[in-house]
């Protein structure tokens, strides 16, 4: 899998989430389990991938906010000793051997964020904030999944937008002690 590398042009808010985004994407088949679905994101060392049909069409998105989702319904993994697990934002450890053996279409988030490779990235990082999300998929020709933007890319693409030319666009304030 390739992460893109971005070439910052004169104008931040020229960017696309073409320029922006990570491709090939990984997916993952709507019928794999669970427990094998987690083991590939923890392998993969990514914390959520587009599901698809058997024609590579997107039908939702699994990620580790999902395993933390069932986690909670089914019971606290403290002091069950050393696991694969996936850690939630807060700590809490979802153990991947404890996860139901069942597909991942009732896991996963249906009707994820998805945008056109042209999507502009101020639009990007609106979607995400309006649909309280990390990532949006990039797809084309009926959905069919082709990049993925996550919010570490767009803060990467300013990021070295603001070590590009520092001096147009001013120094940067800083407190007084």
């Amino acid at each position: 899998m390739r992460t893109a590398t971005v070439q910052v042009p004169r104008s931040f808010l020229a960017l696309t989430a073409a320029d922006l985004m990570t491709a090939p994407v990984m997916t993952v088949p709507c019928e794999m389990p669970l427990r094998e679905a987690a083991r590939l994101l923890s392998k993969s060392h990514i914390s959520g991938a587009p599901v698809v049909d058997s024609n590579g069409t997107c039908l939702g998105v699994l990620s580790s906010s999902d395993f933390v989702t069932w986690a909670g319904e089914e019971g606290d993994l403290a002091g069950r000793g050393k696991c694969t697990c996936f850690i939630a934002p807060w700590g809490e450890m979802v153990d991947i051997e404890d996860s139901p053996d069942e597909e991942i279409r009732r896991y996963m988030t249906p009707a994820p964020i998805t945008v056109m490779p042209s999507t502009p990235i101020g639009e990007l990082a609106l979607q995400m904030v309006d649909a309280h999300v990390h990532r949006v998929l990039v797809v084309v020709d009926k959905e069919r999944p082709c990049g993925i933007v996550t919010s570490t890319d767009i803060l990467a693409a300013l990021g070295e937008w603001c070590r590009s030319a520092p001096q147009a666009r001013g120094r940067p304030h800083t407190r007084g002690r």
